[in-house]
C-alpha cells in the first residue's frame, strides 16, 4: 500500500510539471500516429499504419508498478472490443521509478502469467524526455496536457490516427470515461 501511496503522490506532484518536449518541433508536422511504429517484444516491428482505420489503445506500462492490476483490466478490455476492431498495444517503460525491470519478451511473459495479458507488447521504450519514442514525443507536442506522469498512462488513437485522449495512471481501464470513447469510436467506423 505504500507503494501505491508514494505512487499517486508521485503523479499528483508530477501533474504540475511541464512535459519534456526535447525534439518534439520536428514529430508535429508528422500528420497522425499512422506515421510511427513501435518494435515488437519478439522482433519485428508494430507500423501503426497497419491499424489505419481501427482505433489503438497504446498504454506505457511496467510490470512492477503499484498500478500492475490494470495488465488484467486491460486484457479484459481487450477482449470485449477487439473482435470490433480495437488494438491495444502495451509500451512498457522504466522511466518512472525504475519499475521494469526485465527486457525483452521477459516483459510480456510476466504480464501473461501473473495478469493473462495476450495483447501486444512492444519492446521496452523511453516515453518521455529527449529521448523520448517519436510517437511519444509527437503525442506530446499534439497533447502536451496529457502526457504520461507515470506508468499505465492510456493515449486512445482514433481511426484517422489522431490522438482521441490522454488518460492517466488513475483512470481504469474498463471505467466509464475511457469506455465510453471507445465505444463511440467503434460506432462511428
Amino acid at each position: 500500500m505504500t507503494l501505491l501511496r508514494r505512487e499517486v503522490l508521485g503523479l499528483l506532484a508530477g501533474a504540475g510539471a511541464a512535459p519534456a518536449l526535447g525534439g518534439a518541433a520536428g514529430a508535429q508536422s508528422l500528420p497522425s500516429a499512422s506515421s510511427f511504429a513501435f518494435k515488437r517484444a519478439e522482433g519485428g516491428a508494430f507500423p501503426l499504419s497497419a491499424y489505419q482505420g481501427k482505433p489503438i489503445l497504446i498504454v506505457n506500462t511496467a510490470t512492477n508498478c503499484g498500478f500492475s492490476g490494470q495488465f488484467a483490466t486491460l486484457e479484459q478490455l481487450w477482449q470485449r472490443y477487439r473482435e470490433r476492431g480495437l488494438m491495444l498495444i502495451a509500451v512498457p517503460s522504466n522511466d518512472f521509478g525504475g519499475q521494469e525491470p526485465l527486457d525483452g519478451a521477459a516483459i510480456a511473459e510476466a504480464a501473461r502469467q501473473s495478469h493473462g495479458a495476450t495483447y501486444a507488447f512492444a519492446e521496452k521504450t523511453v516515453v518521455k524526455g529527449p529521448d523520448a519514442h517519436p510517437f511519444y514525443r509527437w503525442a506530446a507536442a499534439q497533447r502536451p496536457w496529457e502526457v504520461p506522469r507515470w506508468n499505465f498512462h492510456k493515449y486512445l488513437i482514433g481511426r484517422s490516427g489522431e490522438i482521441l485522449g490522454g488518460y492517466s495512471s488513475l483512470t481504469d481501464p474498463l471505467g466509464p470515461q475511457l469506455v465510453r470513447a471507445i465505444g463511440q469510436e467503434l460506432q462511428a467506423g
